[in-house]
């Protein structure tokens, strides 16, 4: 559907597409790669990208035409003592890129994910919401965007800090929505 409407896709592969996955882990073979190292938060974090366009071994897939294999490794130092892990993680996609197009790709959708979905669950509870009734998951998810659109437009940083903020009164939401 997505290929057919003129689009493209890519896309993780997970344990719910397990035929296909078990297809790429033992058919990946790297063409290109592309490392990157960054170092921030605590942490120091290596990535290596490869992609791989023989697809003969692999089940059909619609618009199929790269596999992607990123594996990363992070060294986080706790407590005096330097923790690594490591983790591989596959991706279909029916784009021809080079392995920095794709390393940019996947690194600015968990951008998104960082800066969206993540703030609305850890600040904002989203995750633990017992609101199930349509259509009022939709109602709260448009709420809960609403005001972290609104904290970024008053120049907030921090969204958890920005929230207790305007918990305080009445006075700080008016003046958030430049209210007399």
């Amino acid at each position: 559907m997505i290929v057919s409407s003129g689009n493209d896709y890519i896309g993780a592969l997970k344990g719910n597409q397990s035929g296909l996955l078990a297809d790429v882990e033992a058919n990946f073979s790297p063409e290109s790669t592309y490392e990157q190292i960054n170092k921030g938060h605590g942490r120091i974090e290596k990535r290596r990208v490869s992609i791989c366009q023989n697809i003969d071994s692999i089940r059909s897939w619609p618009g199929l035409t790269t596999l992607i294999r990123v594996e990363s490794e992070r060294q986080l130092l706790k407590h005096q003592f330097i923790e690594v892990s490591t983790e591989i993680r596959y991706y279909v996609s029916s784009i021809s890129a080079t392995a920095q197009e794709f390393s940019e790709r996947i690194r600015g959708y968990w951008g998104v994910e960082n800066k969206v979905r993540y703030v609305r669950d850890m600040t904002q509870g989203e995750d633990a919401s017992r609101i199930r009734t349509t259509p009022l998951p939709q109602f709260f998810a448009l709420a809960r965007n609403f005001a972290l659109n609104l904290y970024r437009s008053n120049m907030f940083e921090n969204m958890a800090q920005a929230q207790r903020l305007c918990s305080f009164g009445l006075d700080t939401l008016k003046q958030l929505f430049r209210m007399k």
